[in-house]
C-alpha cells in the first residue's frame, strides 16, 4: 500500500472511531445480547453503580449519593474508555505520518500534480527546502524544484501512477530533473514508523538500570543502538575494528 492511501485510510479510522463514541454504544449493545443469546448467556447487567459525590465546603447536607445505571456505568467506565484509548494510541502513533505528509505530500498523488498550476508548488517546494536544510545548505533548490515539476507534469507517461513510477522516470533521464531526482528519492526512502521509537524505549530499562544511574547520555545512546541493532553488531568483526581504532589513535611521536 502507498503512503498517501495508508495515511488516508488512517484518517478514515479515526474519523469512524470518533463517530462510534458517540453514537455506537446501542448498536454494541445490541450485538453485545445476539452474541450473549447465541453463548445461553443472560443479556442483562447485574449491578448497580453508586456514586458516592463528597460534600463540598459550602453545603451544609451531608453527600448526597448519584445512582448511575449499571448499562450507564458500563458506557462510561468501559465502552468510552476502550474507545478513547483506541484513539489516543492512532493520534499519538501515526503523528509522524502526518508531518510527512505535510511536507511531501504534494509530491504523493501524480494525478495531483499533473493537474495543479504553475504557481501552486511553489510554496510546497519552499517548505521541503526549509526541512532538508542543515548548516545553511539544502539538497534541493525551491525555484529550480518548482520548474522541473512544471516541466514534469507534461512529460510523465499515462501510466505514472505512483511516486516510484516518477522516480523511475527521473532515472532514465540521466540527470536532467536533479532536484526532483532528490526529492523523489528522499520522499521513498525517509523511514515513516515509529516502530523505532517503541524498541528504544523497550530497551532502554534493560540498559540504564538502577546501577548505572551515573551514565553519561552519549553512552547511553550508543550502549542503545548497539542493543537495537544487535543482527548488524553480530556481524562485525571486531580484531579489524581494534585495529582500526588503534591505529587511529596510535602515538605518532617516537620516544628515544
Amino acid at each position: 500500500m502507498d503512503i498517501d492511501v495508508a495515511i488516508s485510510q488512517l484518517k478514515a479510522l479515526i474519523s469512524f472511531l470518533q463517530e462510534y463514541r458517540e453514537s455506537g454504544f446501542d448498536q454494541a449493545i445490541i450485538e453485545a445480547e445476539h452474541i450473549a443469546n447465541e453463548m445461553g448467556i443472560e443479556a442483562v447487567f447485574q449491578e448497580e453503580h453508586i456514586i458516592r459525590r463528597k460534600r463540598q465546603s459550602d453545603e451544609i447536607n451531608s453527600g448526597e449519593e448519584v445512582t448511575q445505571s449499571s448499562k450507564e456505568s458500563f458506557r462510561v467506565n468501559y465502552f468510552i474508555f476502550i474507545v478513547d484509548q483506541a484513539l489516543s494510541s492512532l493520534q499519538s502513533q501515526f503523528e509522524q505520518f502526518q508531518i510527512y505528509e505535510e511536507i511531501f505530500g504534494f509530491l504523493f498523488a501524480v494525478e495531483k500534480l499533473k493537474s495543479v498550476d504553475d504557481n501552486s508548488p511553489l510554496s510546497s517546494c519552499v517548505k521541503l527546502q526549509q526541512f532538508l536544510t542543515h548548516n545553511e545548505h539544502s539538497d534541493i533548490d525551491a525555484t529550480d524544484l518548482c520548474l522541473e515539476l512544471q516541466l514534469l507534469r507534461h512529460l510523465l507517461p499515462a501510466e505514472t501512477t505512483r511516486a516510484i513510477d516518477v522516480l523511475n522516470f527521473l532515472r532514465k533521464m540521466d540527470g536532467c530533473y536533479p532536484n526532483a531526482y532528490v526529492a523523489y528519492r528522499i520522499l521513498l526512502t525517509i523511514p515513516v514508523t515509529v516502530a523505532s521509537a517503541k524498541k528504544s524505549f523497550s530497551k532502554l530499562k534493560l540498559i540504564k538500570t538502577y546501577l548505572r544511574s551515573t551514565m553519561s547520555q552519549e553512552r547511553l545512546n550508543g550502549l542503545a543502538m548497539l542493543s537495537i541493532e544487535k543482527k548488524v553488531v553480530e556481524k562485525v568483526d571486531y580484531a579489524k575494528l581494534i585495529d582500526t581504532f588503534a591505529s587511529k589513535i596510535t602515538r605518532r611521536v617516537v620516544f628515544k
